[in-house]
C-alpha cells in the first residue's frame, strides 16, 4: 500500500540543511572522523543562568498549560525587553509565544496567505521559505540578488511586486549569506511593500549575530503605520544558545496576533511552561542577558575574520565578507567543469575526499555556492583549511 500523501505536503521538499547534518550523524556513528560545517547550530552551551531560571520554574510548578499565547511574565519581558534594547514601544497583545522561530513563520503565513497568492522570497533563502508557501498553496516568486551581492535593496522589492503579491519574506541577517541588509534599506522595504498593501515577514533569528559597524536593528522598531504590514518572528533558539529549548516568538499587529494565537490553539497549544518562564527571567535580566550574547557574538567575528579569508585562497573559492550570523556562503562556480559540474558534485567531492561536510547552495537556491558554518571550534575550522587546501590548492599569489 502507497500512502496517500496529502498534495501540499507532497510537493514540499526535505530540509537540505537537515539532511547535511544526518550524513554527518551517520557518518560519525559508523567511526569516520567528520569535520561538520553543515549544522546552523552555535556550539555554545545555554548560558548557565538561564538553565537555573528553568530549574527554578520547575521548582515553581510551571509545569501545567499555558495560555496559548504564552505566560503574561513572557509577552512582558518581550515588550520590556525590545524597550530596553532598541526603544520600541510594543503592546502585549501584539506579542504570542511559538515553539521556537520555525513555527512562528508557519503560524504568520498560514494565518495570511490563500492558495494562488503570490510571497517574494529573496534569492538566495533560508531553505524552509519556499516550503512554507508551498504548504499554504501560495506561489513563491523569487528575487535574484546576485546582481547587490545577495543584499536585499527596495528597488528590487518593487520590481517584483505582482497583482497578486500578499506577503514579502526577508531574513536579515541572512541564512545562508551571513548578508545585512542596512536599516534605512529595510525601511524602504517596508515602505515600498506597505504602500501595495503587501505584508513582510521578517525572520530575525540571527538579529543579534550583527558584527561592527553592523548594529542590530528590528522591524519591530518602525513606526506603528508601517509594523501594522509587519510579522516579526524572534526565536531564542541561536542568540541564546537554545535549540533544544523550542521557544520562540511573534510580534505583529493584534488581529494578526489573534489569528496567529487561534491557530497554535489547534496546534502546539503553547510553547513549554518552565522555558517561557526560564525566557522571561532572562530577558528581565537584561545586563546579563546582553553580556552572553555579545561574548558569543565576538567569538563567533573572531572566527569568520579567520575564516573567510582562509576560504579565499583556496583556489575556486570566493566569499564575500558576511556581516552576520554564523556562515560563509562561498561562490565555487570558477571550479566548475566537466568533470565537477556542480556545487553538490564539490560538496560530494569534499564529504569524499576530507569528511568535511558542507550543504549544496542549490538547497537555497544558489547553485554553484557552498554554505560553511563557523559555529565550531577554532581547531575544526583550522582542520578543515588544511583538508581543502590539500585537495584544491591554494591561489598563486598575484
Amino acid at each position: 500500500m502507497t500512502f496517500p500523501v496529502s498534495e501540499h505536503v507532497a510537493a514540499m521538499k526535505g530540509s537540505s540543511t537537515l539532511i547535511a547534518a544526518q550524513m554527518a550523524n551517520e557518518l560519525r556513528s559508523r567511526g569516520v572522523d567528520v569535520i561538520d560545517l553543515s549544522v546552523g547550530e552555535p556550539d555554545f552551551d545555554t548560558p548557565d543562568f538561564i538553565k537555573e531560571y528553568a530549574v527554578e520554574g520547575l521548582a515553581k510548578g510551571f509545569t501545567k498549560y499555558t495560555a496559548t499565547a504564552g505566560i503574561a511574565e513572557f509577552r512582558s519581558a518581550v515588550s520590556d525587553f525590545y524597550a530596553a534594547r532598541f526603544g520600541a514601544e510594543i503592546a502585549t497583545g501584539e506579542i504570542a509565544a511559538s515553539c521556537g522561530g520555525k513555527q512562528a513563520l508557519f503560524n504568520a503565513a498560514a494565518t495570511l496567505l490563500d492558495p494562488g497568492d503570490d510571497v517574494l522570497i529573496p534569492k538566495p533563502y533560508w531553505v524552509t521559505f519556499p516550503e512554507i508557501v508551498t504548504f499554504c498553496g501560495a506561489n513563491g516568486v523569487f528575487i535574484e540578488t546576485l546582481d547587490t551581492e545577495f543584499v536585499l535593496t527596495a528597488e528590487q522589492v518593487e520590481a517584483a511586486i505582482t497583482p497578486k503579491t500578499k506577503l514579502l519574506i526577508i531574513n536579515s541577517p541572512s541564512n545562508p549569506s551571513g548578508r545585512v541588509v542596512p536599516s534605512d534599506e529595510m525601511r524602504k522595504i517596508v515602505e515600498v511593500c506597505a504602500a501595495r498593501n503587501v505584508y513582510v515577514l521578517t525572520d530575525e533569528c540571527y538579529l543579534f549575530f550583527a558584527y561592527p559597524p553592523s548594529e542590530p536593528f528590528s522591524l519591530a522598531t518602525l513606526p506603528p503605520d508601517l509594523r501594522k504590514f509587519v510579522c516579526v518572528a524572534g526565536s531564542f533558539s541561536k542568540t541564546y544558545a537554545m535549540t533544544g529549548w523550542r521557544i520562540g516568538y511573534t510580534i505583529a499587529d493584534p488581529e494578526w496576533t489573534a489569528a496567529m494565537v487561534k491557530l497554535q490553539s489547534h496546534s502546539a497549544t503553547h510553547p513549554t511552561s518552565f522555558v517561557q518562564y526560564a525566557c522571561a527571567k532572562a530577558l528581565g535580566d537584561v545586563e546579563q542577558t546582553i553580556d552572553a550574547v555579545n561574548a558569543m557574538t565576538g567569538e563567533y567575528e573572531r572566527r569568520r575574520n579567520w575564516f573567510v579569508p582562509a576560504l579565499n585562497e583556496i583556489a575556486g573559492f570566493k566569499c564575500a565578507m558576511p556581516e552576520g550570523a554564523f556562515y560563509a556562503f562561498v561562490d565555487v562556480r570558477e571550479m566548475l567543469d566537466e568533470r565537477v559540474k556542480s556545487s553538490a558534485a564539490v560538496s560530494d567531492l569534499l564529504l569524499k575526499e576530507t569528511h568535511i561536510v558542507a550543504t549544496d547552495g542549490a538547497g537555497f537556491g544558489a547553485d554553484g555556492f557552498l554554505r560553511f558554518s563557523y559555529a565550531t571550534s577554532m581547531a575544526n575550522l583550522e582542520r578543515a583549511i588544511a583538508a581543502m587546501r590539500s585537495i584544491f590548492g591554494s591561489k598563486v599569489p598575484q
